[in-house]
């Protein structure tokens, strides 16, 4: 049996619903709200190559390589979408990465229930020993946003990959442990609690 299974993962601000190819109009919709392809330091699909990054999340899918997902806010528009990825079953570990959220939800609780349900998940149901985190060095706004998670530095991936324009990239690598679950689902709820 497959490490990972597709799930539903149901919060107040964010709906996780396995990725599927109906999707497609919302997924270009919220990807058009603020360009987000055109940020050289990430990967965003563009309108016109989502339904080509819809298949090959799909592929990995059925590889047990990737479970991806489309991320709904909290008036259950489609959002943007986010992964287990990188997948060690034999280990236990996954990635969660690959995502990206539409400029209207961007620094809004829906990040943080996504990640607090997507650790729930790993940790609680998958009993994963470490979930990781990866960006590039310089998406400062995603690196903040992952510290903010309580996840820990591991270390930097210097000269990692080559970016779509050439340059080289950076990769910063963050995780947070099964032994650091419990400090961290209790800041997690503390964060979603609090007024905003």
């Amino acid at each position: 049996m497959a490490f990972l299974q597709p799930v539903t993962l149901e919060g107040r601000h964010a709906a996780l619903l396995p990725l599927s190819p109906q999707h497609l109009a919302g997924l270009q919709d919220a990807t058009r709200e603020g360009e987000l392809w055109k940020l050289w330091y990430t990967a965003v699909p563009s309108p016109e190559g989502m339904a080509a990054e819809i298949e090959r999340r799909l592929s990995l899918l059925a590889k047990d390589q990737m479970l991806p997902f489309t991320v709904l806010d909290a008036q259950r528009r489609i959002a943007g979408m986010t992964t287990y990825m990188n997948v060690d079953g034999a280990n236990r570990r996954v990635e969660i990465g690959s995502t990206w959220y539409a400029q209207r939800v961007q620094r809004t609780p829906l990040n943080t229930e996504a990640k607090l349900m997507l650790l729930s998940h790993a940790f609680d149901t998958l009993r994963c020993i470490a979930v990781e985190f990866r960006t590039h060095r310089l998406n400062t706004q995603s690196r903040r946003a992952i510290e903010r998670l309580g996840a820990q530095l591991d270390g930097m991936l210097r000269a990692h990959q080559i970016s779509p324009n050439g340059s080289l990239r950076d990769t910063a690598v963050y995780s947070i442990t099964a032994a650091e679950w419990p400090t961290v689902r209790a800041h997690l709820q503390f964060q979603l609690d609090r007024p905003h």
